[in-house]
């Protein structure tokens, strides 16, 4: 009785292991394609929708394994751990050197790892019948395992992706499904035919996998440089995306989830053209408010009028204002921004700090990254402009940045209806930033708006005329007919994705 009982004990711990690696594997595969394809929803739906379905194939053929059911058991566990801790390094890889067949691969890599995962608890359950009554088995059997993922998805995003990496991740889970395996040979050696193989094959696919591990860091380095053309100076995965930082001669740029944010070979255009429209039409303006622009480059820009007291930024990643503010040559292209005593930086979901302040501020800039996914997208509904407004002085403006009128241009004028819809007056303009293209931005405020003659603090692009010429649309860039951008429908994201995919090659 003891020892069925010890057998029982050690079958549960190992639902609660295998739960959490078979949800880990799914979270790493959402991540890695939200990471190198963009949009996160449709990413993460997909993977999931994907894997459930896989899970429950694999839960309908359990029931043509019939034999030596611990054996198979601990075999499955093998299998799981080689191919569930190698997808990530393999599609990483895939991705790296010929991005064409990625889905395919990692649809396939999903089914694969779904189907095993799903013939896991079948197993399990028909190993536990023997012993426990049909309502104790699913009862137990399931609480374990909604345990095992509820650790593994708290412990992803704050512990796992950030310090580990997705590919490191991967293959820490698959050691765990191999350890599990090595448990149960130990724990069921009697029931076992030739367990001295069945050890030998246990430590065999530890073995690999732990050298997986160890060479992750070099494999991954290898296959992120593939997809960068200069050399990568610095990467890192914060809770956030995955930040990557590379250098040709005197050029930095910075990527974000594999998309170029900007070239400090021409930044310096895309910042003036940001900043100074609005704000040196405010020579009374005192505290300026700064939504995202976590590198501090729109800083550096506001921080040249001598009569701005306040800056305020507020990013959501942590990870990227610590490196804006503490790497040497990113300190020196930002002007040392973030050691001004005038700038305040809070790390915090702008929509939540908005909701809970109660400042106002005669200048805001917002700089999100572009509407490419519905986690963004919902910083350019209607829900997020009035919250805005009530952060912006009657007579203040905000300037919002609102991707390519030439690119995408009915997303551009999706942002201005959605502007007007919100109460503001608008007054788009654009500006050539080569990295990019055509760049569009939209100045935002209560009052009519009156291009300044003349900049009141030293620029390298923009000068009266420049500026002047920046309100002007030609005619494959004027405005068309948009729907403003509801937080409930967020039309946006599609017409923004719809666009861009047929501008990319």
């Amino acid at each position: 009785m003891s020892s069925l009982r010890t057998q029982r004990h050690a079958l549960l711990v190992s639902v609660f292991i295998v739960a959490s690696c078979g949800l880990a594997y799914e979270l790493v595969a959402g991540a890695l394609s939200s990471y190198l394809l963009g949009d996160s929803v449709t990413q993460f739906s997909t993977v999931i929708g994907t894997y459930l379905f896989a899970m429950g194939v694999g839960s309908w053929l359990s029931k043509y394994v019939e034999r030596n059911l611990v054996l198979r058991f601990i075999q499955l566990e093998l299998l799981v751990g080689l191919v569930g801790g190698f997808t990530p390094a393999a599609l990483f890889g895939i991705f790296a050197l010929e991005a064409a067949p990625f889905r395919v691969m990692l649809y396939g890599a999903v089914l694969a790892v779904g189907v095993l995962v799903g013939l896991e608890i079948p197993l399990v359950m028909r190993i536990l019948r023997r012993e426990l009554s049909l309502r104790d088995l699913v009862s137990q059997v399931l609480t374990v395992d909604y345990l095992g993922a509820l650790a593994v998805s708290i412990a992803f995003p704050l512990l796992l992706a950030p310090h580990l990496g997705l590919v490191r991740t991967g293959l820490l889970f698959g050691l765990l499904n191999a350890a599990v395996a090595l448990w149960a040979v130990a724990v069921f050696r009697a029931q076992l035919p030739q367990a001295r193989l069945v050890v030998v094959q246990c430590a065999v696919t530890l073995a690999v996998i732990a050298a997986g591990f160890g060479f992750a860091g070099r494999f991954t380095g290898w296959a992120e440089q593939q997809m960068y053309q200069d050399p990568i100076l610095y990467t890192r995965t914060t809770p956030y995306q995955r930040i990557v930082l590379t250098r040709w001669k005197d050029d930095l740029r910075l990527f974000l989830n594999n998309n170029l944010q900007f070239s400090s070979a021409d930044e310096y255009r895309y910042h003036e053209a940001l900043v100074h429209p609005g704000l040196a039409s405010l020579p009374w303006a005192r505290r300026v408010l700064v939504l995202g622009g976590g590198d501090g480059l729109a800083v550096r820009e506001i921080l040249k009028y001598p009569q701005i007291e306040h800056v305020t930024l507020v990013d959501l990643d942590p990870g990227m204002t610590s490196l804006f503010r503490d790497a040497p040559a990113l300190r020196a292209l930002n002007g040392n921004a973030f050691h001004s005593p005038k700038v305040q930086v809070i790390n915090t979901d702008a929509g939540r700090w908005l909701e809970d302040s109660r400042e106002r501020f005669d200048f805001v800039v917002v700089d999100f990254p572009d509407p490419s996914n519905f986690a963004v997208g919902k910083l350019y509904t209607t829900a997020f402009y009035r919250l805005l407004a009530r952060h912006v002085a009657p007579e203040g403006r905000a300037v919002i940045q609102a991707t390519s009128p030439f690119y995408a241009r009915k997303a551009y004028w999706t942002v201005v209806a959605t502007l007007e819809e919100a109460g503001f007056q608008t007054a788009p303009y654009h500006a050539l930033v080569p990295s990019f293209g055509e760049w569009g931005y939209i100045l935002a405020g209560r009052l009519p708006y009156e291009p300044p003659a003349a900049l009141p603090v030293p620029t390298r692009f923009l000068d009266g005329g420049t500026l002047a010429a920046m309100f002007s649309f030609s005619r494959d860039m004027d405005r068309v007919a948009a729907e403003p951008n509801h937080l409930n429908s967020q039309n946006l994201v599609r017409t923004f994705e719809d666009e861009w995919r047929h501008a990319i090659r």
